[in-house]
C-alpha cells in the first residue's frame, strides 16, 4: 500500500510541474509572438544550448543566445497555437515536447515548429537547459 501512495503522490507532483512548465513557455511564446525574446531569456539558464534550424552551430550559454536575440529584427506580430504539449519529468529534470503553429498577422504567413525544451529545476524554479526547434514540413505531394 505505502509504494502505491509514493507512487500517487509522485504523479501529482510532476503533474503539477508540468502544469508550471506549459504555463511558462505559454507566456515566454506570448511575449515573442509580440517581437519580445526577453520571455525565453528569463527562463533560461546560464548553460543553455540552444539548436535553430537556422543556424549552422549550436548557441550554447545564455549570453551568447542574448546576443543571438539581439539580431532578431522586429518582425510582424504574430498568433500562435501550442498543441500536443506532453511535459515528461524525471526527477529535477523534464522534458516538453509540442508543436507550435504562427500566423503572422498582416501577411498571413504559417509557420509550423517542432519543438523540444529540456527544463531543470533550480532554487529559482524551472529553467531552460536546452532547445531544439525545427520546422514541421508538410507531406509532399504523390
Amino acid at each position: 500500500m505505502v509504494p502505491l501512495l509514493f507512487a500517487a503522490a509522485a504523479r501529482g507532483k510532476d503533474s503539477d510541474a508540468a502544469s508550471v512548465i506549459i504555463g511558462l513557455e505559454r507566456a515566454a511564446l506570448d511575449r515573442s509572438d509580440k517581437g519580445d525574446s526577453g520571455g525565453f531569456l528569463e527562463i533560461s539558464a546560464s548553460d543553455i544550448t540552444y539548436f535553430d534550424p537556422f543556424l549552422e552551430q549550436p548557441i550554447r550559454g545564455l549570453e551568447a543566445l542574448r546576443e543571438y536575440c539581439r539580431t532578431f529584427p522586429s518582425g510582424e506580430p504574430a498568433s500562435g497555437e501550442m498543441e500536443n504539449a506532453k511535459v515528461q519529468v524525471a526527477g529535477d529534470v523534464a522534458v516538453l515536447t509540442f508543436n507550435y503553429t504562427t500566423r503572422l498577422q498582416k501577411s498571413g504567413r504559417v509557420n509550423r515548429w517542432n519543438t523540444t525544451e529540456v527544463y531543470r529545476h533550480t532554487k529559482d524554479g524551472w529553467r531552460i537547459i536546452h532547445t531544439h526547434w525545427s520546422l514541421l514540413k508538410p507531406a509532399l505531394a504523390q
